[in-house]
């Protein structure tokens, strides 16, 4: 039965993208982010200035949530960032900040909310990239902080096949924002993503119709 959800970086574009389809398929919905405000498309309860890299932090977020919101049934981590560095001229501290933001955010947030999700029978996506898949120039860091959760989503679901805990993941392409655009301005934008076709397809893993989809990574590519 759908109740409550929480989003992890619900402010950013696509936090926000998510948290409507969730809200609209009918969960209470909480937004945990470090920003201390949330966007003004978010929806839901937020709760900002949260460092979801640091256990004890996401730990008591989570708790707050389920405090105000009720057991869990869902959780989406969508925290995370981008770093475009070649091997050779990039930083190697750049490696540590994109596993920090991109993955471990995610294991904190899990190891926080399992208990709740193991209770009632739950389910958890996270996203990846499909640069995870194959990785481009410049894509290294990024890619294997996103080959992190990969990985992470196929051990957990494995662990979690007897405690009613479905764990899948979502690996976009290239997703159509206004930062995105920005950067690449000579791209054609139709080949993309938008943020509402990823929080579509994280609605459905979400939802009974997937009750069999466990331990599976999903392209979300457009045309790209």
């Amino acid at each position: 039965m759908k109740t409550h959800a929480i989003v992890t970086g619900a402010a950013g574009i696509l936090g926000q993208a998510v948290t409507q389809a969730l809200v609209q398929a009918g969960y209470k919905v909480t937004g945990i982010d470090r920003a201390d405000s949330a966007g003004t498309g978010t929806q839901g309860t937020y709760l900002g200035g949260v460092d979801l890299a640091d256990a004890d932090a996401t730990a008591a977020a989570v708790n707050q949530a389920i405090g105000a919101n009720g057991p869990l049934s869902a959780l989406v981590n969508v925290a995370g960032t981008f770093r475009w560095e070649t091997v050779a001229d990039g930083d190697v501290a750049t490696w540590a900040t994109l596993f920090d933001i991109n993955l471990r955010t995610a294991v904190n947030a899990v190891r926080a909310a399992l208990p709740s999700l193991r209770e009632g029978g739950g389910a958890i996506v996270s996203i990846g990239a499909a640069s995870a898949i194959k990785a481009g120039a410049g894509m290294g860091a990024y890619a294997a902080s996103k080959a992190g959760i990969a990985k992470l989503t196929e051990a957990l679901a494995e662990e979690e096949k007897d405690n009613g805990v479905r764990v899948n993941a979502v690996q976009p392409s290239i997703i159509d924002t206004p930062a995105n655009r920005a950067d690449m301005s000579d791209a054609d934008f139709s080949r993309w993503v938008s943020p509402a076709q990823v929080a579509s397809v994280i609605a459905f893993l979400l939802s009974d119709g997937a009750a069999a989809v466990t331990g599976a990574c999903i392209p979300v590519t457009g045309r790209c």
